[in-house]
């Protein structure tokens, strides 16, 4: 593609038939004499309800969802057996039916095209819009190979779209969930306790006696359990410690708030490490029975003094000291919580390795009231052909983050800028349920890598800023008219959730697993899709777990009884962590075979490094 040739045009401006203009909340939700007209009406009828769960953020939350005679989605309400939600939802969980109501949706394919020497979209059939994706795929397949087929993703729509690409041949798969959310803290509690948080979260906080949130906003955004576990703890008299330069909405709960200088907490949690240590606040028990490396973290810390920490952080000494001490005599039922939307400053893995260590020290990981050892159910795998093996794909795009486990999207945006020394080139995007132009920084580059596309495909059920670059857009229709994957997630138990549709797509929208099927028919990979419905898919699965889709569509969620072991640690006996120690790792030599061994030397969670 030539510089500039890809002119961003904003959907929801064309005045097509495909897109309507803006409504107002009141054409979406009525006025509050409309809502009173609704309420009196819906006593009369018999409303139908219908599992599902919710896409509007990572949670996932099991609801019901009740639609009246006629078919209109009237409301959505939790799913009592759900322990992600305890049968209530947040305010972005019930709004789902405003997503499902809004005017503005995507509501048939567009296709970019130039008309009198200026782009615009112009409507098309599906079948018209999926043969120019796959003739658009397949010609940038067989000139560079699959691997330059990219795929940018989030949520559900993801999932069926990496089944299609790892199906042609191509792992360059990457997600801002991860390398913009997540992978940081991921990376460091993994590094030490061998285990990603996940999520939902295994935080005991319903019994902790002292909750630490380090830029962790519970309360602002949507931790649907674990907000209304905070509020019991806070009901139970536990001891709040939030670390903030804003008085957020969870310091003004706090027994402590510390109005931190920002990029600053590494030095503040050094710091507790040194007044937990030399004080001899930390649990010994458990740092003796599963601590590899203590003596070298005790010499490194030894340092970082409070009043070294106060010249930096500007949290006065005593402060420092005082909250160290009440975390201490909460231990081991403490949670230093570690966060969501964690990259900031650059340091954010060294930052999460310094929490899952203040958790380790203080004895949290496996014990009650801090971190509960999490189990989830696996779903069996559809049979489908094996994957072709690809040449390189997202490790090699991102081999200078050795310690990354998914793919960094920043990494490919990059690879998609020509450069004659860039070995592993990125042609086409396919990018599904991710506004990627305002979800990751530097919007100039990501226009750069846009621009320099020969194919961009967007899929989602909104107009947004992303789709204004695609070359075809796809309207997919919302979670409450599709059936997805079962959704099952770690918790103190492990639950399955099903999302089964309430009601038909509306106008020519289609559900993202019959998406990735036609491309896929077309790509000439048909045999991975062995299906017609994707309800056949779930029935299969469900079978092959003991229930039925009968089954799960008059209960919703399905809990299990947990087969891993006890949900703490067995004071009694030795955990096994599943790290290359088998221990707790406080310190850890690294090297670029990715081979771990104890070394004499090498902490350097303060400053450029996580080791030496």
């Amino acid at each position: 593609m030539t510089t500039s040739r890809r002119k961003f045009i904003k959907i929801s401006a064309l005045g097509l038939g495909a897109v309507a203009a803006t409504t107002s909340a009141l054409n979406m939700f009525g006025s509050s004499s409309y809502l009173d007209k609704l309420v009196k009406e819906n006593v009369a009828k018999k409303l139908k309800r219908t599992p599902t769960y919710c896409e509007v953020c990572f949670w996932k939350c099991a609801a019901w969802t009740y639609t009246d005679e006629e078919g209109a989605v009237k409301k959505i309400i939790g799913n009592d057996d759900d322990p992600h939600c305890y049968g209530r939802l947040c305010p972005r969980g019930t709004g789902g039916v405003g997503m499902y109501n809004d005017e503005d949706r995507l509501k048939t394919p567009l296709i970019r095209k130039t008309i009198h020497g200026e782009q615009t979209f112009v409507e098309a059939s599906w079948d018209e819009a999926l043969d120019l994706i796959a003739s658009k795929m397949n010609g940038i397949k067989e000139k560079y190979g699959a691997e330059s087929l990219g795929l940018l993703k989030h949520g559900a729509p993801g999932a069926h779209l990496e089944h299609l690409y790892k199906a042609i041949g191509s792992d360059t798969i990457a997600e801002p969930a991860y390398a913009q959310c997540r992978g940081p803290r991921e990376t460091g509690f993994n590094l030490t306790f061998g285990s990603w948080v996940g999520s939902p979260e295994p935080t005991d906080i319903r019994d902790t006696k002292c909750l630490v949130l380090i830029g962790s906003h519970i309360g602002e955004n949507m931790h649907n359990s674990q907000v209304q576990e905070m509020s019991e703890a806070i009901d139970n008299g536990a001891t709040i410690i939030t670390v903030d330069p804003r008085f957020s909405t969870a310091a003004s709960k706090s027994n402590h708030w510390l109005p931190i200088k920002p990029a600053t907490d590494i030095a503040l949690m050094l710091a507790w490490m040194h007044v937990l240590i030399e004080e001899n606040l930390y649990d010994k028990a458990y740092v003796e029975k599963y601590a590899n490396g203590f003596d070298e973290l005790k010499a490194y810390v030894s340092r970082f003094t409070p009043e070294w920490a106060y010249g930096i952080t500007t949290i006065e000494p005593e402060e420092i000291r005082k909250t160290a001490r009440a975390m201490a005599h909460a231990a081991p039922s403490v949670i230093i919580h570690p966060g969501r939307h964690v990259v900031w400053y650059g340091d954010d893995t060294q930052r999460a390795r310094a929490m899952s260590i203040l958790n380790a020290l203080l004895g949290s990981w496996g014990r009650r009231g801090g971190f509960y050892l999490k189990e989830s159910i696996s779903i069996p795998k559809f049979p489908h052909p094996e994957y072709p093996h690809p040449k390189w794909g997202w490790h090699e795009i991102g081999a200078k983050y050795p310690l990354a486990q998914m793919g960094i999207t920043s990494e490919l945006i990059q690879a998609s800028i020509p450069d004659e020394n860039n070995p592993y080139p990125v042609k086409a995007w396919m990018v599904a349920g991710t506004n990627l132009t305002k979800s990751i920084p530097q919007k100039k580059l990501i226009e750069k890598a846009i621009d320099a596309l020969e194919f961009m495909v967007v899929i989602d059920t909104m107009p947004m800023d992303v789709t204004g670059y695609a070359d075809v857009v796809l309207p997919e229709c919302t979670y409450l008219e599709r059936y997805d994957g079962i959704r099952s997630a770690t918790n103190r138990t492990p639950s399955i959730a099903v999302r089964v549709p309430a009601v038909p797509p509306k106008y020519d929208s289609k559900p993202s697993w019959w998406i990735a099927k036609e491309i896929g028919k077309r790509m000439g990979v048909g045999a991975y899709f062995n299906y017609n419905d994707y309800e056949e898919v779930i029935e299969w699965q469900l079978n092959e777990m003991g229930t039925s889709l009968e089954e799960m569509k008059k209960i919703g969620v399905k809990n299990f009884p947990r087969t891993s072991g006890p949900l703490y640690i067995d004071e009694d006996s030795t955990y096994i962590f599943p790290t290359h120690s088998g221990k707790i790792d406080y310190f850890y030599f690294f090297n670029k075979s990715k081979s771990y061994r104890k070394s004499s030397l090498g902490f350097g969670l303060y400053g450029s490094r996580l080791w030496k």
